[in-house]
């Protein structure tokens, strides 16, 4: 980690949060032809093309999310993170501290029960099956904290993740 803290996200740390948070939108919106076609497999039926390509791009977007997310993580603990902004309550900087260590969590959990479910041991799509509503619920709650910041405190949090320091 670097001797200070800087005081916005590093270009690359940018571009990995927004294609990661593109990718997981895309795994949201079209998993279930991922469940469609795991199903007529199971089944012993040939499962729609439809299925098929969505269910695949499934596959291999996850094993995405995987890699962006340990690099990710990698250019974190290189960069750091910037400080919260100063004057807001501790409560909200520790909401904030496990907010994101939610939002890691799951980035590493859900490709992983994922994998282990279609690949080895097809009961952890249980697991793999809460994700889902665990991410919607998790990023409501991310947008609105940081349109919060953007509009209500009027703040630079928005505008870390969006715009590189100088």
């Amino acid at each position: 980690m670097p001797a200070s803290a800087p005081s916005s996200y590093s270009p690359m740390q940018i571009l990995l949060h927004w294609l990661i948070a593109a990718l997981v939108l895309f795994q949201i919106v079209f998993g279930e032809e991922m469940e469609h076609m795991a199903r007529d497999i199971r089944r012993g039926l040939a499962p729609d093309g439809d299925d098929v390509l969505l269910g695949n791009a499934h596959i291999w977007v996850g094993f995405a999310i995987l890699a962006l997310v340990a690099w990710r993580i990698l250019l974190r603990l290189k960069n750091g993170a910037p400080t919260f902004p100063a004057g807001q309550p501790a409560l909200a900087e520790k909401a904030m501290k496990v907010a994101h260590a939610l939002f890691y969590a799951l980035l590493v959990i859900a490709p992983v029960s994922g994998i282990v479910a279609w690949y080895v041991f097809p009961e952890a799509g249980e697991i793999h099956e809460f994700m889902k509503p665990a991410f919607i619920v998790l990023i409501a709650i991310h947008v609105a904290a940081a349109l919060w910041h953007h509009f209500v405190l009027k703040d630079d949090v928005l505008k870390r993740m969006t715009r590189p320091a100088a």
